[in-house]
């Protein structure tokens, strides 16, 4: 077992703060690592409303892992808009739901 630190932002952050959870914290993972959206299940946050998800200050995909020791961001939808393709927001935004087309078809 270890932990990520984990900071949530805008939007996220506000939903938390009304549930009285921080919105930084220290978060127990499985020494093996937990997949991003894993994690913010595990946060009580719907994966729908994360837009992106940073992982040592490099965006990621949702679906990817995260291990202990990482440092870990989470953003809601409603970036501006340059930012989103600076950041790598869109890339991952299209390979997310390429990922979320193929689970449903496996269904």
């Amino acid at each position: 077992m270890g932990s990520v630190y984990v900071k949530i932002f805008g939007l996220l952050r506000d939903m938390l703060r009304e549930r009285g959870i921080p919105y930084e914290q220290e978060i127990d993972i499985p020494s093996e690592g937990i997949r991003a959206a894993d994690l913010v299940e595990k946060l009580q946050i719907p994966v729908s409303m994360v837009e992106a998800v940073f992982r040592n200050g490099r965006i990621i995909n949702i679906y990817e892992m995260v291990y202990p020791g990482e440092r870990i961001g989470l953003f809601p939808f409603g970036t501006p808009g340059p930012y989103r393709v600076f950041l790598g927001m869109l890339r991952e935004n299209a390979r997310r739901k390429a990922l979320e087309e193929q689970l449903s078809e496996g269904e």
